[in-house]
């Protein structure tokens, strides 16, 4: 434990003339780092935890009050905390020295003037402050400013000048779109800026704005939040066509979809009534958890994983909440209990997806665009239809009271064994190969309609891993007294419940996942009733061609059959508007299944799964049941136990939730000016850095709310035009070494480019950049033997043409292995949800720069573009530091850039072959060595 610095007093203690000792800013914090270890949501030593006030009020193990409100001589903590026994005092001498003095006389104030206790700061309603008179009213240019301007005046600091009109144009072309401008943009602001800075500050805003580049920048932000990769991850990490999903982010930003609306479609656009096939799309961003398709893994155990992934990653994302800490326990620090994690997972685990290698369920997606709407509409209708033809029998097999058990007498399998068990159900044992018949039969009774029951074969997720139960073939023959069979063609089947688009077959092609979804049960009819003459037998064969990952085979290890001679049976499959109705769905399926497209994997609901706690966090240690809910904390108008998942995503997107708004304006500013508001972006919670201006990020949450209507890019708008952005990045020494990490907002911000945009920069510069937009991911050149996959022998393979300069944000992403010139700046592995980049600074950086393929290629390309200007070389040079960094090169840098083109020719010209890696000619080698030593400049590197 470490002894608090006077920086650290002066925020705990009062300010002059300040009698009010107020809990969240001087007493919460002491709690935070020297008490909940012990006394918090996990652990509750001597039955006392400063989590809860009614805790912390409460007589403790010993029998006295932790604390007595207006009674510090009765309050036992301040007992414990001056005492001079190391039994009784706390904290205790193994968990560090007794705390200061100065801690100890704020709490017995506090204590005095009632203990007032106070919900965490992010947990409250945001609430908009009155700014109080500033040093210098010509200075705000937004309400913003003046809350940043008033803290500067608090500290004895004024803002700094305003950027030169080609720093802030460079910084804004980045912020809002990822690409830099180009000499004819930077002329034209000039020029304008000349005449009237706002009108040509509001136009420049406003055209980036309004650019496509701008979904492109942003949608990379919010692909690390939903994990987006174009693969499965975990071992084998084989290949996902999630693509249409990038597509869709970059297409709802561009068009400055409401964030709310954002919010809802991707939580629960599948339960919206009358969800478009854009709505059913945006829930892809839940189908980004990883799927193992690894052989003999148990799917129920990464189903789940899942499904808990899907929980933290909501919270994350919206909520800034480390909500992963209550899988195994309450909070240790914020008041979530428990149970209160399994209440909400409950909402995610009513879905269809199971940890399958299919990604089932999938929407399709074509790859025409202009096919969207008939693809859709035509999903839609097959979706109709099949309910249509399926619910009849869904309805009989209720309705049908005279269901009668099929005991086979004998058995032939082609391998294995199979047996009837004492409840009356068939079981097979044994090592069972792909194409494995489960053979038997048995005395034989006429019947109308047979029932096949595929069943879990043991509900216990430690003895067997799931992987399905299907059948490729299911063939049914009686077998006369002279031994004669004659095939029972089998006319349709029901099932209990459908899945994907197409249905199982009459003949066969019938599955489940017995353990996952529960017991299923099909019914084939025949076209007219079954005979069978006394004497007779039945005889059923069951083929299994399915396989799943690692070539395994999907046998019915547990099953039943059951007849029945209820005539309505036949009577149903015969009736003639049936035939209408399978004409029209062959038709449809046939058209549909011609669209070329993406499957993509997406959102369904499905029955009610019962959703218990698990001890622990292990799932193998199921506790009580419990239903859908939010947690109490966060509880308001619209929460309540049983909501469905699209209610929950509607409580997320509420103006009564707290947090939404404030994490999404403090993820806004923190892509700005470096670091958010809250530097803790993934954390609001106790154990999060408090805000540096926590007036400013209410402001800007309630003006994101209401002023702006959830609209992303008006809240950009306005933090891009104020005058704290426009200041310039130059700042003192002093002020540097005042606020090394400009908390303050003193200066302007000056950030190194994201993994993508320093690539993308380097291409722009070269005029090699593709504006290309949307589609499959593209292969980029990247070092030789970096990606290959190890089961299948598949191999990156460089894209051609203008693929292979398409921006970074569509670049293929195998979670196992990572674009190198990405993951060297700090791009996520997209394991999990990554609420912010943590910036590093190391030599890779420069080798990737300097080395790497498409480094190379765009230093060639820039040359190029240098040697075509007209001028003499240092003209050319000053042209291309333009192109990189949008300065005016100084003196004494030509003079360098001149002195190494000069060594640099020279030595090519004296070894011609040294200089083929980079050009055929000496001349062209020596200005692409410059060129890629423009592109390795601070200014060209960073914004």
């Amino acid at each position: 434990m470490i002894r608090p610095s006077l920086l650290l007093l002066s925020f705990l203690l009062p300010v002059a003339g300040e009698t009010r000792v107020e809990f969240n800013r001087d007493i919460r914090p002491i709690l935070t780092k020297h008490c909940t270890a012990c006394h918090g949501g996990v652990k509750e030593a001597g039955e006392v935890s400063f989590i809860y006030r009614e805790k912390a009020l409460a007589p403790g193990e010993s029998g006295k009050a932790p604390i007595v409100p207006g009674k510090p001589a009765e309050s036992e903590m301040l007992h414990r905390m001056r005492s001079k026994d190391p039994d009784e005092v706390m904290p205790k001498p193994k968990h560090g020295p007794p705390l200061p003095e100065a801690e100890i006389a704020l709490i017995e104030r506090w204590i005095a003037q009632g203990a007032e206790w106070q919900e965490h700061w992010a947990f409250m309603p945001p609430k908009e402050s009155p700014v109080a008179a500033v040093s210098n009213e010509k200075w705000p240019s937004s309400p913003l400013d003046r809350f940043v301007l008033q803290r500067l005046d608090q500290e004895k600091l004024s803002p700094s000048p305003e950027a030169p009109p080609e720093e802030w144009l460079r910084r804004v072309s980045f912020d809002l779109t990822g690409l830099p401008p180009s000499p004819e943009d930077l002329k034209n602001y000039q020029d304008g800026f000349a005449k009237d800075p706002a009108t040509a500050r509001n136009t420049v805003v406003d055209r980036l704005l309004a650019s496509q580049q701008f979904g492109e920048r942003w949608a990379a932000v919010w692909l690390d939040l939903a994990r987006y990769s174009d693969t499965y991850g975990f071992e084998k990490d084989p290949g996902r066509d999630i693509w249409p999903f990038r597509d869709w982010v970059i297409r709802a930003l561009n068009a400055d979809m409401p964030y709310d609306r954002f919010t809802i479609e991707q939580l629960a656009g599948d339960l919206l009534p009358d969800a478009t096939a854009d709505q059913r799309l945006a829930t892809a961003f839940h189908r980004n958890t990883q799927t193992n398709t690894e052989g003999g893994t148990d799917d129920e155990e990464f189903r789940i994983a899942a499904v808990i992934d899907r929980s933290t990653t909501t919270w994350t994302t919206w909520q800034a909440t480390t909500f992963g800490c209550v899988q195994c326990h309450s909070h240790p620090y914020d008041p979530i209990e428990h149970d209160e994690f399994y209440q909400f997972l409950a909402f995610f685990n009513n879905t269809e997806d199971h940890d399958q290698d299919n990604d089932s369920p999938r929407m399709k997606v074509p790859a025409d665009p202009a096919k969207f709407a008939e693809a859709s509409s035509m999903e839609t209708n097959l979706r109709n239809l099949r309910e249509q033809l399926n619910a009849p029998g869904q309805v009989l097999e209720k309705s049908t009271t005279d269901w009668k058990s099929f005991t086979p007498d004998t058995f032939a399998p082609s391998h294995g064994k199979l047996a009837v068990a004492g409840d009356g159900t068939i079981r097979s044992e044994g090592t069972l190969p792909i194409g494995n018949i489960h053979k038997f039969s048995g005395p034989a009774t006429g019947f109308n309609a047979l029932r096949l029951r595929i069943l879990p074969e043991e509900d216990d997720p430690k003895k067997w891993p799931e992987r399905g139960a299907f059948v490729s073939k299911f063939q049914v023959s009686v077998i006369d007294p002279a031994g004669v069979a004659v095939p029972v063609a089998m006319k349709e089947v029901f099932a209990d419940r459908l899945g994907d688009l197409f249905d199982p077959s009459p003949g066969g092609e019938v599955g489940a996942f017995p353990k996952l979804e529960g017991p299923r049960w099909f019914v084939f009819v025949p076209e007219k009733p079954v005979e069978a003459a006394f004497g007779s037998r039945l005889e059923i064969s069951m083929t299994q061609n399915a396989q799943t990952a690692g070539n395994q085979a999907t046998p019915a290890r547990r099953f039943a059959l059951e007849i029945s001679k209820n005539p309505e049976w036949t009577l149903l499959v015969n009736e003639p508007q049936r035939l209408a109705t399978w004409k029209s769905r062959d038709e449809i399926g046939n058209a549909y299944k011609a669209i070329p497209g993406e499957m993509v994997p997406v959102m369904a609901e499905r029955a009610p799964r019962e959703t218990r706690v698990f001890a622990r966090g292990n799932r193998l240690m199921k506790e009580h049941v419990v239903a859908t809910g939010v947690p109490k904390l966060l509880a308001d108008s619209r929460s309540k136990e049983g909501m469905s998942r699209l209610d929950m995503a509607r409580w997320i997107a509420s103006k009564e939730n707290p947090l939404t708004s404030r994490v999404m304006v403090n993820r806004l500013w923190g892509e700005l000016f470096g670091t958010g508001i809250v530097q803790t972006a993934e954390d609001f919670g106790t154990s999060g850095t408090p805000p540096s201006h926590p007036e400013l990020l209410d402001h800007l949450a309630l003006r994101f709310e209401n002023d702006f209507n959830w609209s992303i890019k008006s809240m950009l708008r306005e933090m891009v035009l104020s005058s704290t952005y426009r200041q310039t990045h130059n700042a003192s020494k002093s002020l540097v070494a005042r606020d090394p990490n400009n908390r303050l907002l003193a200066r302007g911000p000056r950030n190194r480019l994201s993994a993508e945009m320093v690539r993308d920069q380097a291409l722009a510069a070269a005029g090699l950049l593709s504006t290309k937009m949307g589609g499959p991911p593209v292969f980029p050149p990247q070092p030789a033997g970096v990606w290959r996959s190890v089961y299948n022998g598949s191999k990156w393979e460089d894209s051609k043409g203008e693929d292979r300069y398409r921006r970074g944000i569509y670049t293929y992403s195998k979670r196992t292995s990572g674009f190198p010139g990405f993951l060297t700046f700090d791009a996520p592995s997209r394991d999990l949800c990554s609420a912010r980049r943590l910036v590093s600074n190391t030599p890779l950086q420069a080798l990737v720069t300097m080395n790497d393929p498409a480094h190379i290629e765009a230093a060639q390309g820039l040359a190029k573009r240098m040697s075509a200007h007209p001028g003499n070389l240092a003209e050319q040079l000053s042209f291309g530091v333009l192109l990189a960094t949008q300065e005016t090169a100084p003196a004494p840098m030509l003079a360098e850039l001149a002195s190494l083109h000069a060594a640099a020719l020279s030595d090519y010209q004296a070894d011609p072959t040294s200089s083929s890696k980079l050009a055929a000619a000496p001349e062209a080698a020596a200005m692409a060595l410059v060129a890629n030593t423009i592109l390795n400049l601070d200014s060209a590197l960073t914004r």
